[in-house]
Formats: C-alpha cells, structure tokens, sequence
C-alpha cells in the first residue's frame, strides 16, 4: 500500500468515527432531553441552556476529529 492511500484512508477513518460518535452521542441526550420534558414540563426552561452546553461539547469531538484528519492529510 502505497503511504499517500494509507493517510487517506486514515483520514477517512478518523472523520467517520468521530463523526458517528458524535452523532450517536447527541442523539442520546436530545432523547433523553425530550424524555425529560416529556414527564415534567416545567423544567424545559432550566434543562434547555444545560442540552445546548452538552451538544456544543459532545460537537466538539467530530471538530477535533476533522482537524486530525487534517493534519493527518497536510502534514
């Protein structure tokens, strides 16, 4: 295998994983937000600042897998 396939592929590899890890993690807490708002709707407005903070965090890993990738392409 020739390297400049090796780092595509491992580029590739790094933005699909931490792609779907992502996605499956703020999947998980907006179900679990609704499920919360579902049995106690008075707290939407307290637990709505909290779902944003954790998506933005739970974001930040595909950010950090993009910039790998692209420091495993430019490097």
């Amino acid at each position: 295998m020739d390297v400049e396939s090796a780092r595509l592929i491992a580029a590739a590899l790094a933005v699909s994983i931490g792609g779907l890890g992502s996605a499956l993690g703020e999947g998980m807490i907006a179900t679990k937000a609704m499920d919360a708002i579902g049995r106690n709707p008075e707290i939407q407005d307290k637990l709505g600042p909290l779902v944003f903070v954790t998506m933005a965090i739970t974001e930040s890993t595909a950010i950090y897998s993009l910039v790998v990738s692209l420091i495993i392409l430019f490097v």
